[in-house]
């Protein structure tokens, strides 16, 4: 039996190619990884956390229509350090959280914001690790 072995990418299609991936650059601060347009005529950005191994696909293609992104559909989830650093970082940029901050029962505390298209970003702020 063949399973799946590791998450390779996760694909994010988009209205504004250029918009989008100036905010994962300048506000999240991925790293663009590549860029090439598919045989289909797909235009694709590949971006990148700094300590992570998966990558995170911008697509732009006009041939199927406007990206319309509902509500609560999904997210992608980043740890931060600090997040009342990172909402500093933010004010810098003209944004603010979309929801939270939040703290959890385990001390997490999590926070969203907005894509340019719409989809959620959570910011994860995990407890600092407890000495014995």
């Amino acid at each position: 039996m063949s399973i799946v072995n590791k998450l390779l990418h996760t694909r994010y299609r988009v209205n504004d190619l250029e918009r989008t991936v100036r905010f994962y650059k300048e506000v999240l601060g991925l790293e663009e990884v590549r860029r090439h347009k598919s045989p289909r005529g797909s235009e694709l950005v590949f971006l990148k956390t700094p300590q992570s191994d998966e990558l995170i696909e911008i697509t732009f293609f006009p041939g199927s229509g406007p990206v319309q992104v509902q509500a609560d559909l999904t997210h992608l989830a980043f740890s931060v350090d600090n997040l009342e650093e990172f909402s500093r970082h933010l004010a810098r940029q003209g944004l603010q959280f979309s929801d939270g901050p939040t703290t959890t029962s385990t001390g997490s505390t999590f926070a969203f914001i907005d894509a340019p298209e719409g989809y959620e970003i959570e910011l994860i702020e995990l407890p600092a690790a407890k000495t014995p």
